[in-house]
């Protein structure tokens, strides 16, 4: 290996990040964690059946590295697995279901058109 690409090498393991995503039903929103550090957040209300994601947010210092995505992806397929119908009233969602149109179906027929989805 040269020292150019031992160099890079050392410092991608140097910034190699956990990030972790986990549900909080008690304060009804899905977090995301970078080592550790709250970096953002999605808020839901759930009923039998049904979820209804209502805002997304990414501390401004973590911006740029996907996070919002990763809470969305996580949380999605959470409710796929749970076999939850999904109302995303958060304009975050609303966007990345239709940039990722195999979770559309986790919205109901009948409501898709009130989501432009």
């Amino acid at each position: 290996m040269r020292m150019s690409e031992q160099n890079a090498a050392e410092n991608t393991a140097a910034t190699a990040e956990t990030i972790e995503v986990a549900d909080h039903p008690e304060a009804e929103r899905y977090e995301v964690r970078v080592d550790g550090a709250l970096a953002g957040f999605a808020e839901y209300q759930r009923v039998p059946g049904l979820i209804s994601f209502t805002h997304t947010e990414v501390d401004a210092a973590f911006g740029g590295r996907g996070l919002a995505g990763r809470l969305a992806r996580a949380s999605l397929d959470e409710a796929r697995e749970a076999g939850l119908e999904v109302l995303p009233y958060c304009p975050f969602y609303r966007g990345w279901i239709k940039k990722h149109p195999d979770y559309i179906a986790l919205v109901p027929a009948d409501r898709r058109a009130d989501f432009d989805l």
